[in-house]
């Protein structure tokens, strides 16, 4: 699981600093912002996967 999140935050990080400057105040908040929706989407994304696969 730690990988996982360590993986979204490098993610997170990556896509924040094509919008907001690294030394940006606000660069921790909007990266910690796209981490919780890109951990938001790979559940929602696993539990559409689970479904599916029932029918």
């Amino acid at each position: 699981m730690a990988w996982f999140l360590r993986l979204l935050s490098v993610v997170a990080a990556a896509i924040t600093s094509l919008f907001v400057a690294r030394d940006a105040l606000n660069f921790g908040i909007i990266q910690t912002l796209l981490m919780i929706t890109l951990v938001i989407g790979a559940v929602a994304a696993v539990i559409v996967w689970q479904a599916r696969r029932e029918f």
